[in-house]
């Protein structure tokens, strides 16, 4: 089963949490026991697990790679977006999280987060829902 859900980012640089999506698809999927594979198919966007309790972890984590990767750098790129491709290098285009029992197998505290490095923009993942053997 495959599902492409659409997220529209407010910010340039934001972590949007996407659980609750994928966990949908996954009980749209009706699979008790697999693999989602998460894959976002935009080159200034990435995707990755953190913790979801506490939202001035996203803001740290987003703090800490404009430090590492700051948009005013020295890039050639002529359209002005390098620390955005970066930075989807950084976190990853793609992930999987085991289904156990119809539910995500993720830590207390772990969120699945849509990370935008280049918005506001329309974008989309796909969700990949594959029955264990």
């Amino acid at each position: 089963m495959e599902k492409i859900i659409n997220i529209k980012t407010k910010a340039k640089a934001e972590f949007i949490d996407i659980t609750e999506e994928v966990t949908r698809a996954i009980k749209e999927s009706g699979i008790n026991d697999g693999i989602a594979y998460i894959f976002v198919p935009h080159t200034t966007a990435g995707i990755t697990i953190n913790e979801g309790a506490d939202a001035s972890v996203k803001g740290d984590i987003l703090r800490m790679l404009n430090k590492l990767v700051p948009y005013d750098g020295d890039y050639s790129h002529a359209e002005g977006n390098s620390p955005a491709h970066i930075k989807s290098t950084l976190t990853g285009v793609s992930l999987f999280v085991i289904i156990k029992e119809g539910k995500l197998v993720l830590g207390t505290w772990q969120s699945i987060f849509f990370c935008e490095f280049d918005g506001p923009r329309h974008r989309k993942a796909i969700i990949k829902i594959v029955k264990g053997s």
